[in-house]
């Protein structure tokens, strides 16, 4: 059975994690709290700190050092261990990090460490979480896995207990681990459920023929976006509740947006929407608890969501409770109840088309070139608006839409992770293999696939690209070509990390969809706002649509999901149940000598 969780996400992102304590170097007990010189808000002149997730009295030196090269040059005495394990035990915490200085190169120390404070509490040490350079980013990582721990180890043995299956856990790299792999790396689950959603989204557009996409996956609370081309995009340098989380992770931007995001006007007689969120309880006004206008109540007063509408007809919604929370927006800003239910569907479009930014124009990747799946309950919704917005011609919505997270579970492979640093070293081939070594004994079988972290000379951050033995610059001159705009085949370049991945593959469900498309019936009509008129609009269910194209406007109505299409879209069901929408262009206006102000419109 195979599970993704929230369990180590939540814990991070509210500050409910296990008592821990830090145990590092003497004189860099303050490696958490300092973090580094970085201005998330570059015009903010009293930016708030981020508080750590332990205070500094949490956090203890050890008299040891070791070299840049792994040379030992001090050892921990018995007399040091046995006070050490004085304060700690005083302490009563319930989970201790070990992270030491260069412990990357030589783990000696901490290895001497662990053993001393064996039995005291959860332990994890930083050579065994992540055994890369930058002190910083190494204690974030080791700490925050001590932090989430021992509440996964908790949870994963109420798991197992009620089951009759063994169980295995999604991991944040796309691959899922055995639960025993999980008690000793939670840090590894804090994108669980994302992350299976990435891989379904992925597996159902490459069979649709589609191998590139930005995901779109929006639900109550958030979105959550990612690109993928030809295959998942991953990264190290993710963020987690504003810690830095350094292993490798699928790259999803996460931003608060979602069907119950609260709109407000803010100081400034702005429209805000997020990242508050309703929740499930109260929820959205139309509810039937909640006051507060949300993404959901716009929806329903614009007609995009009938009263009868989620999770089959199995939910009454309040319509009126729905327009009464809108015209609280609608007070503020003078403006009537349409356009304060427009503007806060505009206001989320725009937050979702920043993240999809992020994740493809920031990274080098023109979002044009893909196709946006949409999915999760609230996705389809808005996938086509965004797409316009973004120049993006084809929609997906896969079937399921709604648990395609749960699908993507099942898609996965089982996957293990293994770094070396070896910055100014040059025994490249001998670290591989002994990462390879480690990899055969936790996966027999497996197959094992090499890449390293590269930079150039005198930078601060490297790119991670596919191994190549005979000529490993190659590739990453053309990634930084890709992603920076430019490259240097002449400099000088630095290996810093050796990765190795261990990946077993396994035997997946088939997603080829066994029911006939029907010949479709007639849809009845009701009358919604959308492309800034009230149009009556064709509501069709999606098992009764067929493989001929339709066009817009037009509801597609699902047990789980909702897709609006709107005027200017065609529309229909591929072979695979994914609802297909392709956007018509529209004849080209050129520009004139008598009138150079007309633009050429796609």
């Amino acid at each position: 059975m195979i599970h993704g969780s929230t369990v180590a996400t939540n814990a991070l992102l509210e500050r409910k994690g296990a008592r821990a304590a830090l145990v590092t170097t003497a004189g860099f007990e303050d490696v958490i709290h300092i973090g580094r010189q970085n201005r998330a808000e570059l015009y903010n002149l009293t930016p708030l700190l981020q508080a750590p997730i332990i205070p500094r009295s949490m956090c203890f030196g050890v008299g040891e050092r070791a070299y840049f090269n792994g040379t030992i040059a001090q050892s921990p005495s018995p007399a040091e261990l046995a006070r050490l394990k004085t304060r700690v035990r005083r302490a009563r915490v319930e989970s201790i990090a070990i992270c030491f200085l260069h412990a990357y190169r030589n783990p000696e120390n901490e290895k001497r460490v662990a053993s001393a404070l064996e039995g005291l509490a959860y332990l994890c040490a930083s050579h065994d979480v992540c055994p890369e350079f930058r002190e910083y980013e190494r204690s974030s990582t080791t700490l925050i896995n001590a932090y989430v721990g021992p509440l996964m180890d908790k949870y994963l043995g109420d798991l197992e207990r009620g089951s009759h299956y063994p169980i295995a856990i999604m991991q944040s790299n796309g691959g899922f681990m055995s639960a025993k792999e999980a008690r000793t790396h939670a840090v590894r689950t804090v994108l669980s459920g994302p992350a299976g959603g990435v891989v379904g989204a992925f597996e159902v557009s490459r069979l649709s023929g589609i191998p590139r996409i930005i995901g779109f996956d929006m639900g109550g609370t958030s979105t959550d976006v990612s690109l993928c081309d030809g295959q998942p995009r991953e990264t190290l340098e993710a963020s987690i509740g504003g810690l830095p989380v350094r292993i490798p992770m699928l790259d999803i931007h996460t931003v608060g947006a979602g069907g119950g995001s609260i709109g407000r006007v803010d100081e400034g007689g702005l429209l805000r929407v997020g990242p508050e969120s309703a929740g499930a309880d109260p929820g959205p006004a139309c509810y039937g608890k909640g006051t507060r206008p949300t993404v959901t109540d716009a929806h329903v007063v614009l007609g995009r969501i009938a009263v009868d509408q989620l999770i089959g007809g199995g939910m009454h919604l309040d319509a009126g409770r729905a327009a009464k929370a809108v015209d609280s927006i609608a007070r503020e800003l003078k403006i009537g109840r349409i356009a304060a239910a427009q503007g806060i569907l505009r206001v989320a479009n725009a937050n979702m088309e920043r993240a999809i930014r992020l994740v493809s124009v920031e990274r080098g990747y023109d979002p044009r070139d893909f196709a946006l799946v949409a999915f999760g309950g609230c996705g389809g919704l808005h996938a086509c608006e965004i797409a316009q917005e973004l120049g993006i011609q084809t929609v997906l919505v896969p079937e399921h839409a709604g648990a395609l997270s749960a699908l993507g579970m099942l898609l996965a492979d089982r996957v293990r992770d293994y770094a070396a640093g070896v910055l100014n070293r040059s025994d490249f081939e001998r670290e591989f293999m002994r990462l390879e070594r480690t990899a055969r004994k936790d996966l027999r079988g497996a197959e094992l696939i090499r890449s390293a972290d590269i930079r150039y000379a005198g930078q601060s951050y490297e790119l991670t690209v596919p191994w190549r033995p005979d000529d490993p610059a190659a590739l990453f001159h053309e990634d930084h070509q890709r992603v920076y705009g430019y490259s240097n085949p002449g400099r000088a370049i630095q290996i810093v990390t050796l990765r190795v991945r261990a990946r077993m593959v396994v035997k997946k469900p088939a997603l080829i969809s066994k029911r006939t498309l029907s010949r479709g019936e007639k849809p009845a009509l009701r009358r919604i706002y959308s492309a800034g008129a009230w149009r009556d609009t064709p509501v069709y269910q999606r098992s009764n649509l067929t493989a001929t194209a339709v066009r817009g406007p037009a509801l597609v109505l699902d047990y789980g999901s909702t897709t609006l299409v709107p005027p200017g879209w065609l529309f229909s069901l591929d072979k695979f149940g994914s609802l297909t929408l392709l956007r018509r262009r529209t004849p080209l206006v050129r520009a004139s000598a008598r009138n150079p102000a007309r633009r050429t419109q796609a």
